[in-house]
């Protein structure tokens, strides 16, 4: 009896190790900028958000039809774009991608093209044109780029995500449109893609409630998530990032909360409830994160964005001290 006691305490308190190990606290809430309008450092809707090597914030400002550029903190920089279907003008922008270069990529949805540009803002290229083949767009939603500079596109309703090279090449697609949370292959509007370091692709597929994982040729790794209000659950995912350390970031944008992830889909943490106090959202729809795991997220339904310090690491020694004292 003493035996089995003791084996079933082992088991508990390993459980307990898992437990804290697998648990993260919610980042610190660190300020926010931005407030209805049209003006520099204002937004209409905010959707697509994206920070470069150096800190810098670009926000896909949808209604306003432009992109705006930031400090970390929020100080304006600059901005580009006006409504239209020439270089540089946008028709609701809603995706914005910077490379290790520093060039900005945009969606620019209902142009249904992919623009590129300087960090500045420059025009330098763009690609696409309405329809469903290879190289074509119907509604580009969101865009990431890889390590190597490759790009990738969530191709709204064509539900389908697109691989190009960063001057526009086509190179390959996976996806289809289709309902159910066991299909691997096919898509209910993908809304946002990202790439982690080892250039691994994840898809927010909004109408199916859920993450998938691919490799960076669309083979299927994992998947996770079912509609809901639970943890690990989703109403509309939308945005999504990746950090330095693999974790996974969900704008959860029909619960009006961010959910963090490990690189396999094991739940984290989330934060957020609906409302426009600080660390509040309505309707989060964009997130990313930089070099020093600060977290940004576009509050669409406030007008603003707000930044996160970064998730605090699961202390394991402390755990793991106590399971060994019990058995000096």
């Amino acid at each position: 009896m003493k035996h089995r006691s003791l084996v079933a305490l082992v088991v508990v308190l390993a459980s307990v190790l898992l437990l804290a190990v697998a648990s993260a606290q919610a980042p610190a809430y660190r300020g926010t900028w931005g407030t209805l309008g049209m003006d520099s450092g204002q937004f209409r809707e905010p959707m697509g958000v994206a920070v470069d090597a150096s800190g810098n914030v670009y926000v896909a400002d949808f209604s306003n039809h432009r992109i705006q550029k930031f400090t970390s903190d929020g100080t304006y920089l600059t901005q580009w774009g006006t409504p239209g279907s020439g270089d540089g003008q946008f028709y609701y922008p809603r995706g914005v991608a910077v490379d290790g270069s520093g060039s900005v990529y945009v969606a620019d949805t209902q142009g249904n093209r992919m623009q590129k540009f300087t960090s500045s803002g420059t025009f330098l290229l763009k690609w696409g044109t309405p329809g469903n083949g290879n190289g074509e767009f119907y509604y580009p939603f969101d865009v990431a780029v890889d390590a190597s500079g490759d790009v990738y596109v969530a191709d709204f309703y064509n539900g389908r995500i697109q691989k190009f090279t960063s001057s526009g090449g086509y190179l390959t697609k996976w996806g289809s449109n289709g309902t159910g949370s066991d299909s691997t292959s096919r898509f209910n509007a993908p809304i946002g893609v990202a790439v982690d370091a080892s250039g691994n692709v994840y898809v927010a597929d909004m109408g199916n409630g859920r993450i998938l994982k691919f490799t960076s040729t669309g083979t299927f790794i994992s998947k996770w998530g079912t509609s809901g209000g639970g943890d690990g659950q989703f109403r509309d995912p939308y945005g999504v990032a990746v950090d330095g350390s693999g974790n996974v970031y969900v704008a959860d944008y029909g619960n009006s909360r961010i959910q963090a992830f490990t690189s396999d889909g094991t739940y984290l943490t989330q934060w957020g409830t609906p409302g426009s106090g600080d660390g509040q959202f309505y309707y989060p729809y964009g997130v990313a994160v930089d070099g020093i795991g600060s977290i940004y997220v576009s509050d669409m339904g406030n007008n603003r964005i707000q930044k996160f310090g970064s998730l605090p690491v699961p202390t394991k020694s402390t755990t793991w001290g106590r399971v060994k004292s019990r058995y000096r």
